[in-house]
């Protein structure tokens, strides 16, 4: 579950990570009052408005600015709120802004200069450990550091025995060239956010930039963080934060009626039981020439009612030409799912327009696939991976 930036930054500074402060607004008044707001609390003169999507490179993409006035905290404001805004990491048509992050300015005139550095934590499933991931690079270009100097990214791992240790967190300080106050304030942000990581349930912490103040703070200027699905059950205040608005409606829709879907970019429908089995009938697409148009595991239940929900959502995709379906009955006998799917099909009447290819192979597989040629429906039928794979081309030839 992906989060906004401020949430992000509420969960950091519940561990004691120094963030940027910033209130939300979703017009241009509450902007403003946002604005008068922050200079009370931190004598801030300018503001940075900053548009709250599920996306990075916002600053590309006109979705950051710097207001030094309450009348261009409210005209930007104004201008960013209600706006498509579109990233490197958006679709074509972007997403909507529905509410923005009113920040004080943290760029001050002081003793030393500015540094922005970069830094995130996630899992190495390589190793199946925890790392730090920083860089000196810090700001919105991190990808092309990440590409054209690699060298400049540097890892930590974290043994899952010992945690996070201090002469870790200070050699991070050490690489990233800081000294004196600066050197033991990162130290302490980089515990302090691992701390967060790991008791938040996240799957990914990412700062960038990291800023070192013109009087030595350390602090997360942005916050893009993602909580492990899994672990919601019993983080509630967490799941509360979801924001469906920013979410695939399909994909919102398929969870509301238990079903595991992710939309993709091709035309094959896949309907599959377990991960495992569906991981293969996408490739198994590829092969045949064709491109998966999802991911959809109708779990071990594949009843009449389950197998026509996940038609439904299926076909709200105007993309798909063909379905395959592929289950593997052990729990559930195949001729069961079979029957499911002849009764969905003759429900939906003439809602389904596309061919439909059906594999089912374990308990009853031939009886299923009687079941399924007597049906007189425009079903076709196979019991072999590569039987499925020539009819997928087939139909879509």
């Amino acid at each position: 579950m992906n989060l906004h930036e401020y949430q992000g930054k509420e969960i950091l500074a519940s561990f004691g990570v120094r963030i940027q402060r910033g209130i939300v607004a979703h017009n241009a008044k509450e902007a403003v009052d946002a604005a008068k707001q922050l200079t009370q609390e931190t004598g801030t003169g300018w503001h940075v408005i900053k548009a709250q999507v599920h996306a990075g490179g916002r600053g590309k993409g006109g979705g950051v600015k710097l207001a030094k006035n309450l009348k261009e905290v409210e005209e930007l404001a104004g201008s960013i709120i209600g706006m498509n805004l579109v990233t490197p990491q958006t679709s074509a048509e972007g997403k909507k802004v529905h509410q923005v992050l009113v920040a004080e300015d943290v760029y001050y005139p002081g003793d030393s200069e500015t540094s922005e550095f970069y830094m995130s934590v996630l899992l190495n499933r390589g190793t199946g450990r925890n790392m730090i991931m920083y860089s000196t690079e810090g700001g919105m270009d991190i990808e092309e550091v990440a590409e054209k100097t690699p060298h400049l990214i540097f890892t930590e791992e974290v043994d899952p025995g010992m945690g996070l240790l201090p002469f870790q967190a200070r050699r991070i300080a050490f690489n990233l060239g800081l000294s004196g106050t600066a050197f033991k304030e990162m130290v302490k942000f980089v515990m302090s956010l691992y701390k967060a990581y790991e008791e938040s349930d996240s799957s990914l912490f990412e700062i960038n930039p990291v800023l070192k103040t013109s009087d030595d703070k350390i602090m997360a200027v942005d916050a893009k963080v993602t909580i492990d699905d899994n672990a919601l059950y019993r983080r509630k205040t967490y799941a509360e934060m979801r924001d469906l608005r920013e979410e695939n409606p399909i994909e919102v829709e398929a969870r509301e009626v238990g079903l595991n879907y992710v939309d993709l970019d091709g035309n094959v429908g896949c309907m599959v039981n377990g991960a495992g089995l569906a991981m293969a009938t996408m490739d198994l697409i590829k092969m045949a020439g064709g491109e998966p148009a999802n991911f959809l595991d109708v779990g071990g239940t594949a009843d009449a009612k389950r197998v026509e929900e996940a038609f439904r959502i299926i076909l709200k995709d105007p993309n798909v030409k063909a379905i395959l379906i592929n289950i593997f009955g052990g729990i559930v006998r195949c001729d069961r799912v079979a029957q499911g799917v002849v009764d969905a099909y003759k429900n939906m009447g003439d809602a389904i327009q596309v061919p439909i290819i059906v594999r089912l192979q374990g308990t009853n597989a031939e009886l299923a696939k009687e079941i399924i040629d007597n049906s007189g429906l425009a079903v076709h039928s196979a019991v072999q991976f590569k039987e499925a794979a020539d009819k997928v081309e087939e139909v879509l030839s």
